[in-house]
C-alpha cells in the first residue's frame, strides 16, 4: 500500500506548523494593507473583482489558496495553481493615466503579491510570539516559493531567505504610492459591510484585528496611509496578548471552521501530523546555527 501524500510541504516543514497558527488571519489582513500599496496590483484587484461588496469572499478564497497549498495532496495544490494561473491570465487592468492596458499576471505584479503575503504571515507570526528561530525564518521564505511556483512565478526569481526579502522591499519601495484604490481597501478593512446581526461582533472583534493588522505595518506604509504609526514595542505586546489569547482556543475547534483544511490532512496522514509550535522548537535546538532573519 503507497504512503499518504504529503502534499507540497508535508508536516516536517515550518510552513505546515506556521500555517496552522490562528494569528495567520490578522497576517492575512496585513498582507490585504501592504498589497493596495502598489498601483498596479490594487488597480488589478479592484478592476476584475466585486471587492467593494465581496471582500468576504475574497478574504475566504484566500484562505482556501493557502491552506490547499500547505495542506492538501500534491495533485490538489497543483490542480488549484493551474486554475489561478488560467484565471489571472485571462484578466487585463488599465491604467487611468496613461491609458496601458496590462495583464495581471505580470511577473512584477505577481512577485509584489506573493512577497507582501509572505513578509506579513512572517512578521506577525514571529511578533505575537510564535517560536521561529532566524534560521527557520529563511527555511520558511524558501519554501513559499512553491507557492510562487503554483502563480507562474520563476522561484529562481523569489526571495528565498529573510535577508532577499528585506532587499527586495528596499528595491521597490519607490513604486509604491496611495491611490483612489487604496482608500477603498482601507475603508472596508476598517469597517466592512455586515449583516444587522453581525455589527456588535465587528465593533468587538473585527475593528481590533484591523487595526492590529494595519498598525503591525512597516513605517514607510503608514506614512503612504497617511496615519500616524504606534511604537512598535507597544504593537509587539498587543500582538503577543492576541496572539496567547487565540492559541488559547482549542485548536479542534478552530480547525473545524471553513474550509478545514488541517482536520482533512489530519485525517489523511495520522494524527502524528498535527500542526504544533513545540515541534518547531525541538527542530531549532537541533539545526540552528547564527540567523539571518530581520524584523522590521
Amino acid at each position: 500500500m503507497n504512503d499518504p501524500d504529503p502534499g507540497l510541504f508535508g508536516p516536517g516543514s515550518v510552513t505546515w506548523q506556521m500555517h496552522g497558527d490562528p494569528m495567520m488571519w490578522v497576517a492575512g489582513v496585513r498582507a490585504l494593507y501592504l498589497q493596495a500599496l502598489h498601483p498596479r496590483a490594487v488597480r488589478g484587484v479592484m478592476q476584475n473583482s466585486d471587492f467593494r461588496r465581496d471582500a468576504w469572499g475574497r478574504l475566504m478564497r484566500t484562505a482556501d489558496f493557502v491552506g490547499t497549498l500547505t495542506y492538501d495532496t500534491t495533485q490538489a495544490a497543483e490542480r488549484y495553481g493551474a486554475r489561478v494561473r488560467k484565471i489571472h491570465r485571462l484578466l487585463e487592468a488599465t491604467d487611468p493615466e496613461t491609458g496601458e492596458v496590462y495583464g495581471i499576471d505580470e511577473p512584477e505584479l505577481l512577485l509584489w503579491v506573493h512577497c507582501a503575503e509572505v513578509d506579513s504571515y512572517l512578521q506577525v507570526q514571529r511578533r505575537s510570539g510564535f517560536p521561529l528561530s532566524d534560521v527557520q525564518a529563511d527555511r520558511y521564505v524558501d519554501e513559499q516559493r512553491e507557492g510562487a511556483r503554483l502563480v507562474g512565478l520563476d522561484p529562481s526569481d523569489v526571495p528565498a531567505t529573510t535577508a532577499a526579502l528585506a532587499a527586495y522591499f528596499e528595491q521597490v519601495r519607490p513604486l509604491l504610492a496611495a491611490g483612489a484604490e487604496v482608500s477603498d481597501v482601507d475603508d472596508f478593512l476598517r469597517s466592512p459591510p455586515v449583516p444587522a446581526l453581525l455589527k456588535p461582533a465587528r465593533a468587538l472583534i473585527w475593528r481590533r484585528v484591523a487595526a492590529l493588522a494595519y498598525d503591525s505595518l512597516p513605517a514607510y506604509a503608514h506614512e503612504l496611509y497617511g496615519r500616524s504609526a504606534p511604537p512598535p514595542a507597544s504593537v509587539d505586546r498587543r500582538l503577543r496578548t492576541m496572539g496567547t489569547t487565540l492559541r488559547c482556543i482549542p485548536a479542534r475547534l478552530r480547525w473545524r471552521l471553513p474550509p478545514g483544511h488541517i482536520v482533512k490532512a489530519m485525517a489523511r496522514l495520522g494524527p502524528g501530523s498535527r500542526p504544533a509550535p513545540y515541534k518547531l522548537r525541538g527542530q531549532a535546538a537541533i539545526l540552528d546555527g547564527p540567523g539571518r532573519a530581520q524584523q522590521e
